[in-house]
C-alpha cells in the first residue's frame, strides 16, 4: 500500500498504547473498536455502541463501554504472548485508510527462547454493520510445541478504568451460550434496560485444513471463553479466523441470542476474505466522494486523509436516532455526548460529501426534540433548548461538576449558559437545505425545529429599556474562558439569524403545504402575533460593535479587560500561558477559541472582507487554542484574508490535531470536530469553496507552494463537482449543468464538462 494511504508505526512504547488505541480505532457509525493490541494488557479498550447509553452511579448519562469481544491470547506450552514481558524482537502497526483495514506484525522471543511471528489483520464491516474480524498469521521460527488460542468476551469492563473516582460499571451480565462453534455473552444495562449480545467465532486452517484438535468451552463469572489445542512445526504458518457479530435489542425485537447465531454461522458461510473485500468495496464508494488528494506533500496527504477516514467512519445513515459524539466512537471522553461540534464542524463534511448522513444526524436532533422542549421548560423558556451535551433522549446531560487541575470542584457552567448550540442546529438544517434542497426534510423536520428554536430565542431575550434593545445576557460563548457574560456577539448574531431564517422559512412552507404550515402553527401553538414580535425583536437584538463599526467585540465590556500578548510556542506550535501579571484568566482577553472569527465564517456572506480582516488580525493574537475546533477556522480565515503563511501553519496543526497529539489528550478519544475542521480547512480554505447569498458555488482557491496539485470533490444538489488546482488553472468538472463563480467571474459548466480558469 502507498505511503499516502497508511499511518505506521514502527516502535512500541506502551506509555503511547492509549494514544494509538484512539488512532487505530475501526469504526463504521454502528459501533466503535478501540485499536487494542491483543497481546498487551496496556492500554484503554473500548467497544462503543451507537446510542447504548446509562447512568447508573455516574454522575451523567454516558456511552457504555459494552463488553470486550476482541480479547486472543496465544500460549505456547502454556506460556502466554505478551508482548509487554517478553522480548520484542520486531514490530509493526499500519493503518490501511482506503480500504479500512488495520495490520499489525509482531516478532517476540519468549522467556523459554522460543522465537514467535504473529501478522494480525483486524476490519469493523462498512458492508454489514453487525459484523468485524481478525485474521491471525502465526508462525514458531525456531520450536514446535503445543499451543492454545484463546478466545474470550470479558463482562467485566467499566467505564472510567483509569479514572477511580468515576469507575462506573453500566450493564449486568445476563447469559452466555456456547453456539459450537462460537461463543456468546448477553448483557443488560441497568437504566434503559438495553440488551446487548457478543458472538465471536474461531476457525483456523492450514494446507490440511482444520488445525485445532481439542476445544474447550467454559463460563468463568462474567466472563465466557473458548480454548482451542493445536500442535505446530518449526517454520510453518499457521492462520486462524476471528468472526465477530454484534446486536442490540434497539437493532431488534427478536431474541439477541437466535439473532447473534445466525448472523454468525452467515458470516463464516460468506467467509473472512469475501466479506473483507465487500468492506474495502464499501470504502472505495466513500473515498470516491470524498477524497481530497495533495500532491508533493506527503504529511499533508496521511493527515488530511486520516481526518477524512474517521470522520467517515463514525456516521452512516441507517440510524437517524444518534449522532456523533465529540470522541466519536474512539472513547470515553466527554462521555460520548453530542456537541455543537456536530453540527458546525463535522455536518458540512456529509452535507457536502454524503447527503444522506448528514440527514441522518439532523434527524437526531428531531428525534430528540421532546427532550430540547423539555429543557426549555425546566428553565422557564417556551420552544425548544437543545442541550449542550446530548445523550439519547436530547435533556440536558453535562455534568454540574469537574475537578480542576489540583483536584478541586468546579462548577460546569456549559450546560446553564451556552446556548448558542440552538442556533448552531437550525444553521446546520439550513446548510443542509441549501446544498441539496431537499424539500421533504425542509417540510416535515426542519421547519419545526427552525420555528421551535426561533421561539425559545423570544423567551430568552431580554429587553433593556433604557437603551430600547434586547439582549442575551449571563451566557457562554464558543470561548469557555469566559462564563457568564452579556451580549456574547455569536450568541446574539445567530440567534437573530434564526429568528429571522424561521420567518423566511414559514413563508416558504406556507407557499408549498399550507395544511403542513398551519397544523405546525397548531401544535406549536405560534400565530401572526408571534411572528410580528419575533419581527420586532430580532431587529433590536444587541450586538457589541467598535466606535469604527468594523472591529466586533466579542462580548460586552470585552475590551476593557486586561490585554495579555502571548510571547512563547510550544514544540507544536501551540501557544504557552504568558504571565497573567495577577489577573484571572477570565479577567483577560485571552481566549479559548474565535467567537468573532467564527461567526464570519459560518455567516460569511454578511461580513465584507475588511471586517474580516481586521478582526482576524485583532483575535489571532489572543487566542490560546485550547480548544482542537480553534486552529482549522484560523486557516480557513486566513486564506480569505491572505494570511496564506499562517493558515497552512494552521491546517497543519488541525490534521495532526491527533497524529501528533499536540492538545495531549488524543488517548480519550479522537477530535471528531478537528476532523470535520480539517476538511473545511481544506475544502472551504484552501479549494475556496462557499456559497453566497445567491446560492451560488463560488471558489476562489489558492495552494502552498510545496503543493503541486489539489483535488476535492463535493456534491451539489445531487451533483458530483470535481474540483482540482495546480500552478496554472483551475479546473471544474460536473455531472449536470452548473452555474458557478471562480474567482468572482460567472461561469456556465455543462453537464459532464469541465471548466478550466486560468490561476
Amino acid at each position: 500500500m502507498h505511503r499516502v494511504w497508511n499511518v505506521e508505526i514502527n516502535e512500541y512504547n506502551s506509555t503511547q498504547n492509549r494514544k494509538y488505541e484512539t488512532i487505530f480505532t475501526l469504526a463504521n457509525g454502528y459501533r466503535g473498536l478501540r485499536g487494542a493490541i491483543e497481546f498487551s494488557k496496556i492500554g484503554e479498550r473500548g467497544n462503543f455502541i451507537a446510542g447504548v447509553f446509562d447512568k447508573n452511579t455516574a454522575q451523567v448519562t454516558e456511552i457504555v463501554n459494552c463488553q470486550d469481544p476482541l480479547i486472543f491470547n496465544i500460549y505456547v506450552d502454556g506460556e502466554i504472548i505478551d508482548i509487554d514481558s517478553t522480548n520484542l524482537l520486531d514490530f509493526n502497526r499500519s493503518l490501511d485508510m482506503k480500504n479500512g483495514i488495520l495490520y499489525s506484525n509482531y516478532k517476540v522471543e519468549l522467556k523459554s527462547g522460543r522465537i514467535l511471528e504473529i501478522k494480525t489483520e483486524r476490519f469493523v464491516s462498512r458492508n454489514n454493520v453487525h459484523r468485524w474480524a481478525a485474521k491471525y498469521i502465526i508462525k514458531p521460527v525456531n520450536f514446535k510445541a503445543k499451543m492454545f488460542i484463546e478466545n474470550i468476551i470479558d463482562g467485566t469492563v467499566v467505564n472510567s478504568t483509569l479514572d477511580p473516582a468515576n469507575l462506573t460499571k453500566h450493564f449486568e451480565v445476563l447469559d452466555a451460550e456456547d453456539f459450537k462453534p462460537g461463543i456468546a455473552l448477553k448483557t443488560r444495562t441497568f437504566d434503559n434496560k438495553i440488551e446487548i449480545v457478543e458472538a465471536t467465532a474461531v476457525l483456523s486452517e492450514d494446507e490440511n485444513g482444520n488445525i485445532f484438535k481439542s476445544r474447550k468451552y467454559t463460563k468463568l463469572g462474567e466472563k465466557v471463553r473458548e480454548l482451542y489445542e493445536f500442535f505446530v512445526e518449526e517454520g510453518k504458518e499457521y492462520t486462524v479466523f476471528k468472526y465477530g457479530i454484534t446486536y442490540t435489542s434497539r437493532d431488534t425485537k427478536k431474541e439477541l441470542f437466535e439473532v447473534a447465531q445466525r448472523e454468525l454461522r452467515d458470516f463464516i458461510n460468506i467467509g473472512y476474505e469475501a466479506e473483507k473485500e465487500a468492506h474495502s468495496n464499501v470504502w472505495q464508494r466513500l473515498w470516491d466522494g470524498m477524497d481530497v488528494k495533495i500532491k508533493g506533500d506527503d504529511t499533508a496527504q496521511v493527515g488530511i486523509r486520516f481526518n477524512l477516514f474517521q470522520l467517515a467512519s463514525s456516521a452512516y445513515s441507517d440510524d437517524p436516532r444518534v449522532s456523533i459524539a465529540a470522541k466519536a466512537l474512539h472513547g470515553e471522553g466527554y462521555k460520548g455526548h453530542v456537541f455543537w461540534d456536530t453540527e458546525i464542524f463535522m455536518l458540512p463534511f456529509f452535507v457536502y460529501t454524503n447527503p444522506e448522513v448528514a440527514k441522518s444526524l439532523l434527524m437526531y436532533r428531531y428525534n430528540t426534540l421532546d427532550g430540547a422542549r423539555r429543557n426549555a421548560q425546566l428553565n422557564g423558556f417556551k420552544g425548544a433548548q437543545f442541550p449542550w451535551e446530548s445523550a439519547d433522549d436530547g435533556t440536558e446531560v453535562t455534568p454540574k461538576w469537574g475537578v480542576d487541575y489540583d483536584g478541586n470542584p468546579v462548577r460546569i457552567w456549559t450546560g446553564d449558559e451556552e446556548y448558542h448550540i440552538n442556533s448552531d442546529i437550525a444553521f446546520g438544517i439550513w446548510e443542509y437545505f441549501r446544498a441539496t434542497k431537499d424539500e421533504e426534510f425542509l417540510i416535515n423536520y426542519g421547519t419545526e425545529i427552525l420555528l421551535d428554536t426561533a421561539k425559545f430565542w423570544n423567551s430568552r431575550l431580554e429587553y433593556n429599556k433604557a437603551q430600547d434593545r434586547y439582549e442575551i445576557n449571563r451566557v457562554i460563548g464558543p470561548d469557555e474562558f469566559h462564563e457568564h457574560v452579556n451580549n456574547n456577539v455569536y450568541t446574539n448574531y445567530l440567534a437573530k439569524w434564526n429568528m429571522k431564517k424561521a420567518l423566511e422559512v414559514k413563508e416558504w412552507l406556507k407557499e408549498k403545504d399550507r395544511i403542513k404550515y398551519e397544523t405546525l402553527c397548531n401544535q406549536l401553538g405560534i400565530s401572526d402575533l408571534d411572528f410580528k414580535e419575533w419581527e420586532e425583536k430580532l431587529n433590536k437584538i444587541y450586538i457589541p460593535m467598535a466606535k469604527d463599526g468594523k472591529l466586533i467585540e466579542q462580548f460586552e465590556g470585552y475590551f476593557d479587560l486586561a490585554d495579555i500578548e502571548i510571547t512563547e510556542h510550544d514544540e507544536n506550535g501551540m501557544p504557552v500561558w504568558p504571565d497573567l501579571k495577577g489577573h484571572k484568566l477570565h479577567d483577560t482577553q485571552l481566549i479559548k477559541q474565535p467567537d468573532v472569527v467564527m461567526l464570519m465564517l459560518v455567516l460569511g456572506e454578511e461580513f465584507d472582507l475588511e471586517s474580516k480582516k481586521i478582526n482576524y488580525e485583532y483575535y489571532e493574537k489572543r487566542t490560546m487554542h485550547k480548544s482542537s475546533l480553534s486552529p482549522s477556522m484560523y486557516s480557513i480565515m486566513g486564506l480569505t484574508v491572505g494570511d496564506t503563511q499562517n493558515s497552512y501553519k494552521y491546517f497543519l496543526k488541525t490534521i495532526l490535531t491527533d497524529l501528533e497529539d499536540n492538545q495531549g489528550n488524543a488517548g480519550h478519544g479522537l477530535h471528531a470536530a478537528s476532523t470535520g475542521g480539517s476538511w473545511q480547512s481544506a475544502v472551504f480554505g484552501f479549494g475556496g469553496f462557499s456559497v453566497d447569498e445567491n446560492e451560488v458555488p463560488n471558489f476562489n482557491p489558492w495552494i502552498p507552494e510545496v503543493w503541486d496539485e489539489f483535488t476535492y470533490t463535493i456534491n451539489w444538489r445531487g451533483s458530483k463537482v470535481e474540483v482540482t488546482v495546480d500552478r496554472k488553472n483551475v479546473s471544474i468538472y460536473s455531472q449536470k449543468d452548473i452555474d458557478v463563480k471562480v474567482y468572482g467571474k460567472d461561469y456556465s459548466i455543462a453537464a459532464n464538462e469541465k471548466l478550466v480558469v486560468a490561476r
